[in-house]
């Protein structure tokens, strides 16, 4: 059996507005055992696209590597827009070493509601999947219920938004689209990805996604 700690700490700042929140990074992340590719920071995975999401919308020309540079880039970003990263599964153990979040089991879930309380400016959480069993949303739900809190519906429409409140204040929660390669057989069944392709042929999912991503990044 193989413990999965997550690598990194809450990237959080006093000023954060906005909060990523996905699950955990590849295993390679926690071994130390990285591709070429990969930058040794949250979401750092070249085959999670959500840095060449905000690296198409904001043509910042980050590098894709080991380097000290590639993280300080992505730091530099996020603390320019007021964007931080807490990903809600803190450890898990899995019998085959792999991505899959379904492949979870004793999972342990960092106190996210805690992070809010800790960090007031904090008004939006952007969830890098949706309710599907062992997303990010299905834990933060399960986590929500140890506070007595719930999710209330606000639009249906892809991305999901939904809402709660904790101090006297009102947080905004969206579901975006995976970044993960598997989430493209999900997009290509969407209503408006099949009108958006009908209407361009050379439309295509990563595409997509940016376009929903632009909205909140």
């Amino acid at each position: 059996m193989f413990l999965h700690k997550h690598p990194y700490e809450p990237f959080i700042q006093e000023n954060t507005t906005k909060l990523i929140v996905g699950t955990l990074p590849p295993p390679r992340f926690s071994t130390g055992d990285l591709l070429e590719k990969d930058v040794d920071f949250c979401y750092g995975s070249y085959y999670n696209s959500l840095w060449l999401f905000i690296d198409e919308i904001h043509q910042l020309g980050l590098r894709y590597d080991n380097s000290q540079e590639a993280i300080d880039q992505r730091q530099a970003f996020l603390i320019e827009h007021q964007i931080g990263v807490c990903d809600i599964v803190a450890s898990a153990e899995r019998e085959k070493i792999d991505a899959s979040d379904l492949g979870m089991t004793n999972i342990v879930l960092r106190d996210l509601v805690g992070y809010l309380k800790q960090y007031p400016h904090i008004d939006t959480l952007l969830f890098t999947g949706g309710n599907s069993k062992n997303g990010p949303e299905y834990f933060f739900r399960r986590h929500l219920r140890d506070y007595k809190l719930k999710l209330e519906l606000v639009d249906n429409e892809v991305p999901r938004i939904h809402k709660f409140q904790i101090q006297n204040r009102t947080i905004k929660t969206v579901s975006l689209t995976s970044g993960s390669g598997a989430a493209n057989i999900s997009i290509s069944r969407l209503p408006l990805y099949k009108q958006l392709k009908a209407k361009n042929p050379e439309f295509n999912t990563f595409d997509f996604r940016v376009m929903q991503y632009r909205e909140f990044f």
